[in-house]
């Protein structure tokens, strides 16, 4: 057995076939938990090569790569096979499959995507990791993959991963999805600022090549493949953070004389419940809610970032600075972990319930500090400021997620806001959050306008940029705010209905185009379907009604709005317009909504 870290163009670029056994599942990866977060983390590391790269200079190109760091992407386990030296390369892959397809996809996304739009030697240097030596296709075409994955997903990987072949009929494979994904995600991100976009092309390249690495562990053909997955999987449980904490804790109450028992029973006890020790999802990471709540614990109280790696020891470090108050560093361990809790018993439809619940789907986990301090410190602030600070950090959140920008910089930002908080306190919080935000001008880190905002209303495809999550808070929050205190319910249900294209994304039966040329039909359509992905063409209904709305025309989809849909939103949306649903009613209603969204989210006074 041998144990590497590689780039991706260490892992892809040689000739080789890297198979996903039958016995292993089929590809289940998702927008939410997985695309997502690994596009951000490709994004936010390629900005960073391109900061880095700014302040250096174009001739430090191999200086920039080593600042901007590499970003771990885990780790699989490949055995190898026997082949003839004149063969293809083969290895099984044992574990990571999940991981190892859903790369492959990323890279030909973005070596797609570079091919079309006009960056031919980038996308030359992609090709080399997707694919393998046209000699090796010449026996078998499928060897022209360097990942091949379980039966049951080979064909739509194949049209996936093969630019010259349309998807059409593999629309609801995970495979396909994930492919069109990474596609819009980086074809958006390059155009975000086109004056730039040759460097952002050459940065992604140089982050999808040699910024990634992952834990290779390459078995011999002759190693027993399952007893070292177990091994690696299932054998044995790690001490966690808080039991280390928790043992410091004690030996220093020891140390100066104070009942071990009595510190425990006191400050302690409370955290070894179940609940505190449940596993609960971090980003892509899976670990012990005490360990998630003591990082953010002393995140708040050092105002510094602190690695996992180096957190027990960066404890240590503060315990020690407490002038040998380890019973006040531990009373406020616990006082701060009573309103970490408690804020899973707030009222759901209060101001800050409200808050809570966008702010979890939203997963904004690095302004958990923030939010902590605020919430330990609710009974000393008057309701007014705790409410202004929690809009400031919502608006300012939800406009920045509608417009598609960046959270690479979030957490610098919000460790900078934490300190100002320390300094000042919570007599003027409200006072500090707003105008901290609102005097923030680079780019990772502006608050954006009206004007902004209503351009990404009318022109970003957000059903395809946002998970269903995050888009349904926003069609939430704007039927809420066309709610009054009059309507028999102020606030709609929530994480529970779907959403609805008005114009179907199957719209070629019922809604033709009219008489046009092949080449101005081509344009149309492609604008239509650009188009009914913006949010002017997004509405919530209930699972039931959804099925029957479907695909049909706009008069059946307007009489089951009108006879079964009691939102205001579908009330105000059956309500405009001439009758016809097009895309000039599309634009018209984005606009509306807009202006909604501008009063339901204001930004900076």
């Amino acid at each position: 057995m041998k144990a590497d870290i590689l780039t991706l163009k260490a892992l892809f670029q040689k000739d080789v076939r890297y198979i996903i056994p039958t016995f292993q599942r089929p590809y289940v990866w998702n927008q939410e938990d997985q695309w997502e977060p690994l596009w951000n983390d490709v994004r936010n590391i390629a900005e960073e090569y391109l900061e880095q790269l700014e302040r250096l200079g174009e001739d430090k190109r191999p200086l920039a790569e080593e600042n901007a760091g590499t970003h771990f992407m885990g780790a699989v386990v490949l055995q190898q096979q026997a082949t003839a030296t004149a063969d293809l390369e083969t290895r099984h892959v044992i574990d990571g499959q999940q991981r190892l397809a859903t790369l492959q996809l990323l890279l030909d996304a973005a070596q797609e995507v570079l091919e079309q739009d006009g960056w031919p030697k980038e996308a030359k240097q992609l090709r080399k990791l997707v694919v393998n030596d046209e000699f090796f296709a010449e026996s078998d075409p499928d060897h022209t993959f360097k990942v091949w994955p379980t039966l049951v997903d080979q064909q739509a990987f194949r049209c996936a991963m093969s630019n010259e072949l349309v998807v059409a009929g593999f629309e609801h494979s995970l495979i396909v999805q994930a492919h069109e994904f990474f596609k819009l995600q980086i074809r958006q991100w390059l155009g975000e600022r086109s004056e730039f976009a040759d460097r952002r092309a050459e940065a992604l390249v140089t982050a999808l090549m040699g910024l990634l690495n992952m834990v290779v562990i390459d078995l011999q053909s002759t190693d027993d493949a399952n007893i070292i997955f177990e091994t690696l999987n299932a054998r044995g449980t790690p001490l966690l953070d808080s039991d280390l904490i928790k043992n410091s804790i004690l030996h220093m109450a020891a140390q100066v004389g104070l009942n071990g028992d009595e510190v425990y029973h006191r400050y302690w006890q409370a955290f070894d419940q179940e609940w505190w020790r449940t596993e609960v999802r971090q980003g892509r990471l899976v670990r012990p809610r005490i360990d998630i709540y003591l990082n953010y614990w002393l995140t708040m109280r050092t105002a510094d970032e602190i690695q996992s790696t180096h957190f027990f020891p960066r404890f240590r470090r503060y315990a020690e600075d407490s002038d040998g108050r380890i019973t006040d560093v531990v009373a406020d361990i616990k006082q701060i972990g009573d309103a970490f809790r408690d804020l899973n018993s707030i009222d759901d439809w209060s101001l800050e319930g409200s808050f809570l619940y966008r702010w979890r789907v939203m997963d904004a986990g690095v302004t958990t500090p923030v939010i902590l301090w605020l919430f330990s410190n609710r009974y000393q602030l008057s309701e007014g400021r705790l409410h202004r600070a929690l809009q400031a950090i919502e608006s300012y959140l939800v406009r920045r997620m509608i417009c598609r920008m960046t959270t690479k910089d979030y957490n610098k930002l919000f460790l900078e806001l934490m300190r100002q908080l320390n300094v000042t306190g919570p007599e003027a919080t409200d006072d500090v959050i707003e105008p901290f935000l609102a005097s923030q001008t680079a780019d990772a880190r502006f608050w954006p306008t009206d004007g902004q905002v209503r351009e990404a209303f009318l022109s970003l495809p957000v059903y395809q940029l946002l998970t269903r999550g995050r888009l349904r808070i926003i069609l939430e929050g704007l039927e809420d705010a066309l709610r009054s205190p009059k309507t028999e319910e102020e606030h709609v249900k929530r994480g529970v209905l779907t959403i609805e294209h008005v114009m179907p994304q199957a719209w070629r039966e019922h809604w033709p185009l009219g008489s046009l040329d092949q080449q101005d039909e081509l344009e149309a359509a492609q604008q239509r379907n650009r188009l009914l992905h913006t949010i002017g063409n997004l509405t919530l209904v209930n699972d039931k009604l959804n099925p029957a709305l479907s695909n049909g025309p706009w008069a059946v989809k307007r009489e089951e709005l009108a006879k079964h849909s009691v939102l205001h939103l579908n009330k105000a949306l059956l309500s405009s317009g001439s009758g016809v649903w097009d895309e000039s009613a599309i634009r018209e209603r984005g606009s509306q909504l807009a202006d909604r969204f501008a009063k339901a989210w204001p930004g900076p006074s």
